[in-house]
């Protein structure tokens, strides 16, 4: 039972899956692991996340694990179809593919939820949104879920302080060795791999706005700069300005910096970010992007209803010529830049994240008749637990605290 665009492209899919497998010594660790415990045995889990290869290989270690998958896309733009094809030809069901309109992707999410899941793995919230809105009867078999993204967070903090969050939900991106690596150092990779993809254009000397100082603003700026750009940050917290100031960054308002940017990269989890104000300030020839779930970042529905001009620049990169003569540039829509015009995170990186998430649904899952909380951290031993396994997949070795170490730090009367 799956919907997707060409089963016949199943051998490219699983090239790709194969690839990362082989990079993702994590979770090859853990899907052994699964094989022989079958934590989910007996379960139905629906799965929405950016559905490409890294992607698949987590669906096929929760199958190994017992689960009954029910898989779909996280974005319209994201999908790859080969490897959707991948995963349908190991007897996974999948409903996706890529570029499906609004309608097409509200129906994807409805066949993933409409199977009564038992656990839910969301990327910015849309199938947690969907069983509470639309399908509140299957609620009750909800043990729990696993959510991937700020963006997610920020919705379920939304519900359950408007109580109406009904089941636990794991906050997977609070982790350390998410938020820390994925959102740093993953973010920050493939943002600049998807621009400088799709543009083929030189980053060294220009200005690049970064609007957005949390861990993926700062992993953008980070590889901005180390790329050769004069980076300007646009913050709305206070710490967070001061923060890019002491990291070497120019900090100012949008307005100002609209002025001065050549490229510019939203990341805030926020909408209206870059607007009318901002787009009539810019240079021609000014490129814009988002790397934050919802592509409401950069208003492209404006650019959309008062362009004197609309054309396709490149393949990605759509221009809009505005009343005061000038051009910008915009890539994928305005959606996720790091998977709609790339591959998303390193295979490395996510080997980290789709560790977390594959142990933090196993823990959902053992301890289902123990979970008294709507919102749930990640355990630590989780977070340890991964740590360990990856700088042992390093070769690399650190130092314990003796048993008189630990006394002394777990006293206060200690000398």
């Amino acid at each position: 039972m799956s919907i997707i665009r060409d089963p016949a492209l199943w051998e490219s899919g699983e090239r790709k899956i194969q690839w990362v497998k082989q990079n993702m010594p994590l979770l090859r660790s853990i899907e052994a692991d699964f094989q022989r415990d079958k934590p989910f045995a007996g379960l139905k889990v629906a799965l929405s996340i950016h559905l490409e290869a890294k992607t698949a290989y987590l669906c096929k270690v929760l199958a190994a694990g017992g689960a009954e998958m029910y898989i779909t896309g996280s974005n319209p733009l994201s999908t790859q179809d080969d490897v959707a094809a991948g995963l349908v030809h190991s007897g996974l069901n999948v409903f996706a593919w890529h570029g499906a309109t609004p309608e097409e992707y509200h129906a994807h999410l409805t066949e993933v939820i409409s199977v009564g899941p038992n656990i839910i793995i969301d990327d910015g919230g849309d199938l947690v949104n969907m069983i509470h809105t639309e399908y509140p009867e299957l609620i009750p078999n909800v043990i729990g879920g696993c959510e991937e993204t700020t963006t997610g967070i920020i919705r379920l903090i939304a519900m359950n302080k408007a109580g109406q969050l009904k089941f636990p939900m794991a906050l997977v991106n609070n982790a350390d060795c998410k938020h820390l690596f994925d959102n740093r150092y993953g973010t920050g990779q493939s943002v600049w791999d998807g621009i400088n993809r799709t543009t083929n254009l030189i980053v060294a000397g220009k200005y690049v706005v970064v609007a957005g100082y949390g861990w993926c603003g700062k992993g953008v700026a980070m590889r901005a700069k180390g790329l050769g750009a004069k980076v300007i940050v646009t913050e709305i917290d206070p710490i967070k300005a001061m923060e890019a100031v002491m990291d070497g960054f120019s900090v100012m308002k949008m307005e100002e910096a609209a002025k001065i940017g050549d490229f510019f990269v939203t990341v805030t989890g926020c909408k209206d970010v870059i607007t009318e104000n901002s787009f009539l300030n810019m240079k021609d020839g000014a490129i814009l992007c988002n790397a934050g779930h919802f592509d409401c970042e950069v208003s492209v529905a404006w650019l959309k209803a008062n362009a004197v001009e609309q054309w396709e620049a490149r393949n990605n990169i759509q221009g809009y010529r505005l009343a005061n003569g000038n051009s910008v540039y915009v890539i994928g829509e305005g959606r996720l830049v790091n998977l709609a015009a790339g591959d998303g995170h390193p295979a490395e990186i996510m080997d980290m994240s789709f560790a977390i998430q594959a142990l933090t649904a196993a823990y959902l899952a053992k301890n289902r008749n123990n979970l008294n909380e709507k919102l749930i951290q990640v355990p630590r031993e989780v977070d340890i637990e991964v740590a360990e396994r990856k700088l042992r997949f390093w070769g690399i070795e650190i130092d314990k605290l003796s048993p008189e170490q630990e006394e002394y730090l777990n006293s206060w009367q200690a000398e």
